[in-house]
């Protein structure tokens, strides 16, 4: 390792990025431009933002080791990510909240809930889920950032955890979403052609799709790590088809890893506000072929990496990627980097990684704090101005803590469960009561706080009790019952809680709205007015 080299290259990325922060600071000179950028944001920055927000370290070295574990099934990802993440997301989903949002004022996710449905409690409740809840995510994506770290550079991994977090928290808590915005434009141009020049490496070093592609298929026989005490019980078919339908891997696969992110997506509020920061639709329209190109490099090349990862290692090591990486999936991408690429290109890879990581923390912990100054502190105390905005940049740095310190405690391969987790907690919490506030006018307030506490409680219940990653690390179905989860009959235990509580929060939204009073139609027309 050259540490001149490193250091140069390290030293001259954040000095760019301070500076586009600087600029950003300069131009945030109220609330409005500190949380949705004056809404005034241009379509290449509010599309890269949009994109570097949602894929982060948590996709290439995270999903980049589920893929390596479970093969190219995790492409059907890559599908949702673009139809539902981009497509859906901006044209049916950006475009109403965006107009919505307009018409009422709302400077976060939580306040466009709270306004659409005339409800301060949707408010503060849904701020204190983001709050709470969040820390998660965002530990999972420091992770992912200080394993590569600790991998390829061999520098202490809780120091670049730290080091990671300050650097990020410093630029979120003066410059706002503007800071975060400008620097995600930035960053996410540097993850695009890094994962680029990555996946077409892996080919070249492959002997070319067709062969490389075609080694991994006749890998049928070795199975995952955790597989080959019973291969056909956990559902294992090959690298390159899908597992077998309703086994444990495949339920993992499909209800955790791509419904819980494919259709999380959606009710993300680090995202949702963005569609808040422009200025019409047209901006929208331009950004759906800039964030769907964007998306297809960054998860398809992480995606396609980590699965002919294995090839990689088996040709040169005899191993599996996820045996080469010491059984840590969020060490594969790293170990294969090490491995098989030239000290340069660990060098600039780091700083796409840098860039990936800092692009979704920044936009993380900026709606963590938004949400405690914002949707918490002004709603419950009733005062608005500077105050909250002051509280907003406590709150960030209170969400800095709580992610590094879960950062220290959570256990390995943690990135892309975490990841899912959390876009699983968001669904069951927002999707129902968010869709019915942009396209059902008989949806009532009661209706929304129904569905709000339904999905998010049933989500937690499920998460502590009945999802066997979860509830076994906490051990609460255990010393209650003297077992792992409270059903043990398969395949329960894999059964995301995304697929339990966001039905029952449809349902329970539809039926007490219907069971209570419409909203006036004067409110509706205003919510509405000009769609």
């Amino acid at each position: 390792m050259d540490i001149i080299i490193l250091t140069i290259i390290v030293v001259i990325f954040l000095l760019i990025n301070g500076y586009v922060g600087y600029i950003a600071w300069r131009r945030t000179k109220n609330a409005d431009d500190y949380l949705v950028a004056g809404r005034k944001t241009h379509p290449f920055v509010m599309a890269l933002s949009y994109g570097a927000t949602f894929i982060s370290t948590a996709a290439i070295v995270g999903f980049g080791g589920v893929a390596a574990n479970y093969g190219m099934g995790i492409l059907w990802l890559v599908f949702l990510n673009i139809l539902v993440g981009i497509f859906i997301a901006f044209v049916f989903f950006g475009k109403r909240t965006r107009k919505i949002g307009h018409n009422l004022g709302a400077l976060t996710f939580p306040e466009f809930i709270s306004k659409r449905f005339n409800s301060r409690f949707l408010q503060y409740f849904s701020g204190a889920i983001i709050f709470i809840g969040m820390p998660l995510y965002a530990s999972a994506v420091l992770i992912g950032m200080a394993r590569f770290v600790e991998t390829s550079l061999q520098i202490d991994y809780h120091f670049a955890l730290v080091a990671m977090a300050i650097i990020v928290a410093g630029y979120v808590i003066f410059g706002g979403i503007k800071g975060v915005m400008y620097t995600d434009a930035l960053q996410g141009s540097i993850m695009f052609f890094g994962t680029l020049y990555l996946m077409i490496a892996i080919y070249w070093i492959l002997g070319g799709i067709t062969d490389a592609n075609q080694a991994l298929t006749n890998l049928v026989h070795v199975v995952p790590a955790n597989a080959t005490a019973a291969a056909t019980a956990t559902g294992f078919t090959g690298w390159t088809s899908m597992p077998a339908l309703h086994s444990p891997f495949w339920w993992t696969l499909v209800s955790s890893l791509i419904l819980g992110v494919g259709i999380g997506v959606l009710s993300q509020p680090q995202l949702v506000v963005r569609f808040m920061t422009v200025q019409s639709n047209k901006e929208l329209n331009r950004g759906v072929l800039i964030g769907g190109l964007f998306i297809f490099v960054i998860t398809f090349g992480a995606y396609v990496v980590g699965a002919l990862s294995n090839v990689y290692f088996l040709q040169t090591t005899g191993q599996t990627a996820v045996q080469a990486a010491g059984g840590n999936l969020d060490k594969v991408i790293p170990t294969f980097i090490m491995s098989a690429m030239p000290l340069w290109f660990t060098y600039l890879f780091m700083v796409s990684l840098l860039s990936a990581a800092m692009s979704t923390l920044s936009a993380q912990f900026h709606v963590q704090g938004s949400a405690l100054g914002r949707d918490i502190y002004e709603t419950i105390r009733r005062k608005t101005g500077g105050s909250s905005v002051r509280v907003a940049r406590i709150g960030i740095v209170i969400a800095v803590f709580i992610s590094v310190i879960l950062g220290f405690i959570l256990p390995s391969s943690i990135v892309a469960v975490g990841t899912s987790m959390w876009f699983g907690i968001t669904a069951a919490a927002f999707l129902a009561i968010y869709t019915a506030a942009l396209y059902w006018k008989r949806a009532t307030k009661e209706g929304a706080i129904a569905g709000v506490v339904s999905g998010s409680v049933v989500s937690l219940l499920w998460l502590l009790l009945g999802f066997e990653k979860s509830a076994v690390a906490l051990g609460i179905p255990q010393a209650l019952m003297g077992q792992p989860t409270i059903i043990t009959t398969a395949p329960w235990p894999t059964v995301d809680p995304l697929v339990i509580a966001l039905p029952l929060a449809v349902v329970v939204t539809i039926v007490v709205s219907y069971l209570t009073k419409p909203p006036e139609k004067e409110f509706l027309d205003k919510c509405f007015e000009g769609i």
